[in-house]
Formats: structure tokens, sequence, C-alpha cells
């Protein structure tokens, strides 16, 4: 059970890192009209799919947004930055009926049709509009109907760590010497011997116990040792999957204390408690299967654009919608082949 709701949960937050490597030059212009299917219009969802959007502001500390408030102005009009852009955004699919979990990552600064009608960047919908507004549009855009969310910030999802007792990492030297500079809390990052790696003399590569916060940093790493948001994915990737070794055999009572631990460390959601455990026990039933990922969009169908002096990516989503169809139809071939 710890084993899914880790990946579900810790490594969600922090799929800000999930970023493909786009090309460095950007067109200033308009962006053509933009694709996407009303949410009326969608189809239901597939039987024994159930769809989960988990998101991270890029805040330390966050507020949750008021309901029912105009998107925040400052001077002139201008839109302003009260609380936090989601810059993590992922789906959670946890299929029960062809025995799946599938993660779809969709980039910070895409551009889509906004609920005022206009056009602007994914990451801005939850501070102007709210996170329901920003299920209905990326619901519009992907053609999957999301009604549910759980919303954190970055200190939310270090006490989620914390919780599950740190995490192992083998550290290269280039991320001992980042760490160092970027001056983890004392004491929050040890060896395997249990020197503190603020502490002064010689720092050797090899396996270091990471406590919540400072993993949040490891994870967030990419002007480290060259490879960019590349491996920033690949950090997220090897703390999940260490976390996910250490939690293999839990209790349904341990399982029912990390859904309580959820409940209290996250910035909003709509979820009740009865809901959160139904979905605990969905992921526990998937305990044993593989991770998927999709990102969105796939390659080829994006494009850097400067738009309203914001760096954004114009995006295909008609080709979206197509490998997010192809994505989850998937699971009628496995029941099929079973």
């Amino acid at each position: 059970m710890r084993k899914a709701f880790c990946l579900v949960l810790c490594g969600l937050v922090c799929a800000l890192s999930l970023l493909p490597l786009l090309p460095a030059a950007a067109e200033s212009r308009t962006p053509a009209p933009i694709s996407y299917v009303p949410f009326d219009e969608l189809p239901p969802v597939v039987e024994g799919q159930h769809h989960y959007l988990m998101l991270c502001v890029d805040l330390w500390k966050s507020k949750p947004r008021p309901d029912g408030i105009e998107p925040p102005t400052g001077a002139g009009g201008r839109r302003r930055d009260l609380y936090g852009n989601t810059d993590g955004i992922v789906l959670v699919t946890l299929d029960t009926r062809a025995h799946r979990i599938m993660l779809t990552s969709i980039i910070r600064d895409a551009l889509i049709h906004k609920p005022n009608g206009g056009t602007g960047r994914i990451n801005y919908v939850y501070n102007d509009y709210g996170a329901e507004e920003l299920c209905r549009t990326i619901s519009e855009h992907i053609g999957v109907r999301i009604e549910k969310y759980i919303l954190f910030d970055f200190t939310q999802i270090a006490n989620i760590v914390d919780y599950l007792g740190g995490v192992d990492v083998d550290l290269k030297s280039y991320e001992i010497d980042y760490l160092r500079r970027y001056a983890v809390p004392p004491g929050s990052v040890r060896s395997s011997t249990g020197h503190d790696l603020r502490a002064s003399g010689h720092h050797p590569e090899g396996t270091y116990h990471f406590r919540g916060h400072s993993a949040v940093i490891y994870m967030r790493i990419r002007k480290a040792g060259g490879g960019g948001d590349f491996m920033r994915t690949q950090r997220v990737r090897t703390v999940l999957s260490n976390l996910a070794d250490k939690c293999r055999n839990v209790t349904w009572d341990e399982a029912q204390a990390l859904v309580n631990n959820v409940m209290e460390n996250n910035n909003s959601t709509n979820m009740n408690l009865e809901e959160m455990l139904d979905a605990a026990s969905y992921a526990f039933s998937l305990r044993d299967c593989t991770i998927e990922e999709l990102r969105l969009p796939p390659d080829g169908a994006v494009q850097p654009i400067n738009y309203l002096e914001m760096a954004a990516q114009e995006v295909d989503w008609e080709a979206c919608r197509a490998a997010m169809a192809d994505y989850l139809q998937n699971s009628f071939l496995v029941i099929d082949d079973d």
C-alpha cells in the first residue's frame, strides 16, 4: 500500500521536474486557436478507472485560495501571484479493472484556453481561478473528466517524506557540492556512517539518508552535473523507487494512518476522508503493479513561444487527447490479454 502511495503522493508534487527537453529558441507571435472539448461534451469516465489530480504550488508555505473570489490583480489590472503557481501537475489514474497505475504529467508552461475565454499558461489557472476550474480546464484539454484533486506545497511534501522515515539516496560528488552550497539544514543529510553533510571534512560519494526538506531540495536539482531537467527527473524517480523499496509490506491500519497524514498535509482538496480511503483501497489492490508514465504533450506536439511577455509552450492538444486516449485504451488490451 505504501509502495503505491509513495509513488502517487510524494513524487507527484515534484512533477515539475518531469518537463521535456524543449528547444531553446522561442518565436514572439500570437498562438494559433487552442483546441479543447467543452466539459459537458466529454465522455463519462471508463468503469474501473479513477482519476485524481495531484498539484504542487511553487512555494514552501502557501495559503489556500479562497473559493468564489475574482482573479487577483494589481496595478494596471495585471495578475498577481498570491496563492502560488502549480508547477507540479500530475494526473493519477488507478485502473482496478486492468490492474494499472498510470501517472500523466503535464508541462507547467503549456498554453491553454482559460476559464475566462482567453489564452494563458496552465500553471496560472489555480492562482487565478481555483483548483476546481483547473480540474475542468485540464479535463477539457486532455479529454478526460477529472473531478478530484489534492494540492500540496513543498513543506507538505517534506512532511510526508518524513512520515515515511526519510529516504536513502546514492550521491555523486557534484550533488554533494551542490547540496552543501545550497546549505541544506544541519543533520538533514547524513552518510551511511552517520556523518553530517554540513559538517567539515571530506564527504565521499555514497549512500546518504535524507529528511524530507532536503529530499525535496535534492529532487529539484537541475544545475549540477549537467543533464538539466532530464537529470532532475531521474533524481525524482530515484527517491520514489527507494521509498517504494522500503515500504513494501504494511497493514491496512498503517495504510489508514498514512491517509490521515496526507489529509493533514495538504493545502486543499475536495476529497473527504471516505473518498481518500476509497482511493487507498484502490491503490492497495494495485500495490504489486508497475507504475506507468505518460508526459503531455508527447514529442513533436509542442513548440516554444513568447506570448504576452511570457515564455510558454504552444501545444497540439488534439495530439495530446489522442495520446491520452491511446494510453487509457491499453486497459482494454490488458483485459483482453488476461
